[in-house]
């Protein structure tokens, strides 16, 4: 069976901005899980928070929308609905694990999925280990490379 990863909004901004650190990982992860047809798991919510930090931090609002098509049809990435029960499921791993709204939308698709998420927020990470395999990109790098 196909590993399961669930990414960050996180990580796709890292991957498209090559000025931040850490962005080599992020852009290797993803032509990786591309080109091997891994299966990336993903809020809905994701769409407008990837747009979002785009224009926040390019000024460009065409820019950030391009990004965001691009990324709805990004292959291999499946969009998780968030629906009523997924919004419990968020709302249980917020109230459980003390973590933010969307970086409990995010937790709670790595839980039903079984996936592993994979995130550079420092405190999603910590928070959510003990509910899902937690990585950042160069670890769920690695952890690719072992299998």
């Amino acid at each position: 069976m196909a590993r399961l990863y669930t990414l960050d909004a996180s990580v796709l901004i890292n991957a498209f901005n090559p000025h931040e650190a850490g962005h080599e990982a992020s852009r290797r992860l993803l032509s990786i899980l591309q080109a091997q047809s891994l299966p990336i798991l993903a809020p809905a919510l994701i769409i407008p928070e990837t747009a979002a930090a785009i224009r926040r931090g390019r000024g460009d609002a065409a820019l950030a929308m391009e990004f965001a098509a691009a990324l709805a049809r990004f292959p291999g990435m499946s969009l998780i609905p968030l629906d009523a029960a997924l919004a419990l499921e968020a709302a249980q791993a917020a109230a459980e694990y003390d973590l933010q709204g969307s970086e409990a939308v995010y937790v709670a698709v790595a839980m039903r999925f079984g996936s592993s998420l994979v995130t550079l927020d420092r405190e999603q990470r910590k928070r959510a280990a003990s509910a899902v395999p937690v990585h950042d990109p160069a670890e769920a790098l690695a952890e690719l490379a072992s299998e």
